[in-house]
């Protein structure tokens, strides 16, 4: 896969929504139990018992959803021996949990290092110029209406499972898909594998437009012998959420007005 470094896209302002928005994914990773401690991937029992319960109570559980069902064992944390050997302990919840209010809390959730820094770096290459064309506050509900309908699409295509969804790749999706309709023949360095990995300057819809074919080609199962756990329904959603509500933001409409300081009114 085409793995971006940086585009030549310059902004006119501080993407400070965007630099929030990895600083609370980085926070939140370093708070999640159990990933820290094993970035080579190792991970003990008890890391494992500890991160799956917490997983299941920030994530998104589709039938939870979809069908208002809630579980009645969830992980505790704990570790313990079964009859098939040590494994992690199940109890009723102690907790009360919003489904609507987990889909914003498991944006912010992510299993591993490698499932963060995809995240993250699409993110920083991409969300500044969105960023600038929105607004911040703009911004900011777009990401979240991408993140809220990639989360339900892809609850409503399995409701009845009940595999918590986690990260932020439907909101992220969606940035890569708006950044796609507003600058496709922007040029952004990327390494190319081939033997090894070779820079290569690439307009953006070579970049994001294989991203999004390869999403869209794995979520329909082909090229993988197993799904796995990554949610690339929820990554193909979330790119035709994001590019649909930037198309009357194309070039030709109107921009928003550059930043600086505001000039003083005349008295009257």
């Amino acid at each position: 896969m085409v793995i971006p470094v940086h585009d030549l896209n310059p902004v006119r302002r501080t993407p400070w929504v965007t630099y929030a928005l990895i600083a609370a994914n980085l926070a939140v990773f370093l708070l999640t139990p159990g990933v820290v401690s094993s970035p080579g991937g190792g991970t003990a029992l008890a890391d494992l018992c500890r991160l799956q319960a917490f997983i299941e109570h920030w994530g998104a559980v589709p039938r939870e959803l979809v069908l208002g069902r809630t579980p009645e064992l969830v992980p505790t944390g704990g570790t313990g021996v079964g009859p098939q050997g040590p494994g992690c302990l199940l109890a009723p919840p102690d907790y009360g949990k919003s489904p609507v209010l987990s889909v914003l809390t498991a944006m912010f959730v992510h299993g591993s290092w490698v499932h963060l820094l995809g995240n993250m770096l699409f993110l920083w290459i991409f969300g500044n110029n969105i960023e600038d064309r929105l607004g911040r506050v703009r911004y900011l509900l777009f990401y979240l209406l991408c993140g809220y309908v990639a989360g339900y699409g892809f609850a409503l295509l399995d409701p009845r499972s009940g595999t918590p969804l986690i990260g932020a790749s439907g909101a992220v999706a969606g940035v890569l898909g708006a950044y796609l309709v507003l600058y496709p023949r922007v040029r952004v360095w990327s390494l190319v594998p081939f033997l090894f990995f070779i820079p290569l300057r690439l307009p953006a819809w070579v970049v994001l437009g294989l991203w999004f074919v390869l999403q869209a080609f794995y979520s329909a199962g082909y090229g993988l012998t197993e799904a796995g756990t990554v949610a690339y329904a929820a990554h193909v959603i979330g790119f035709a959420v994001g590019a649909a509500l930037a198309v009357p933001l194309r070039p030709g409409t109107r921009q928003p007005p550059p930043p600086g300081p505001r000039r003083p009114r005349a008295a009257v």
